[in-house]
């Protein structure tokens, strides 16, 4: 894991920083892959798109009440794809997902609001955050986990920042659809 970090080429300004941010704390912290560091812990993301990469599927969250993509807390899990293969898989209902590649699609460091999660006070934290593309069978009827989101639904990319009422979500996918469509023009 830390060797995909470390080798990964920031793709923006926002990128440099949040690189050294996140390997500094992983340099610094010996709980990182633990929510039990309350101030900021890995996570693992994905963008979850269908084989022509012009939709994306979208879970409702139910702590945020709000469209965005899936992944989820490493809890002690070095292998980040891993993981964020495995959320997306479970908070989607869609079991025919790969990675279109190993390698990581972008990094971002995520302010996290404090909230009740199973009935327990979170605190204000970071998501040091790793995300990778993923490619799903679109024809799969996607299913909502229910104590983590209200729905699940293929979204037009080119339609989808109008259901996202996270604005500080929006630059993050944003910078992935630019992504996704740098790499499409060179398939």
């Amino acid at each position: 894991m830390l060797e995909n970090l470390k080798n990964y080429e920031p793709y923006n300004e926002q990128e440099k920083k949040d690189k050294q941010l996140i390997l500094n704390y992983l340099d610094s912290n010996s709980d990182i892959l633990h929510r039990s560091n309350l101030a900021a812990h890995l996570t693992s993301s994905a963008i979850v798109v269908n084989d022509q990469m012009d939709k994306v599927l979208f879970a409702h969250h139910n702590i945020y009440d709000a469209w965005g993509w899936v992944g989820g807390h490493n809890d002690g899990d070095k292998d980040c794809l891993k993981v964020a293969l495995k959320e997306a898989k479970e908070e989607t209902g869609v079991t025919k997902i790969h990675p279109f590649t190993d390698d990581i699609l972008m990094i971002d460091v995520i302010y996290v609001e404090n909230h009740i999660k199973h009935h327990t006070y979170v605190p204000d934290h970071l998501h040091l955050n790793v995300t990778y593309l993923l490619v799903a069978n679109e024809t799969e009827k996607p299913s909502a986990k229910k104590d983590e989101n209200s729905a699940v639904k293929w979204f037009n990319i080119e339609d989808v920042l109008a259901f996202v009422d996270e604005p500080r979500m929006i630059p993050i996918y944003k910078k992935a659809f630019e992504k996704i469509e740098r790499l499409k023009k060179v398939l």
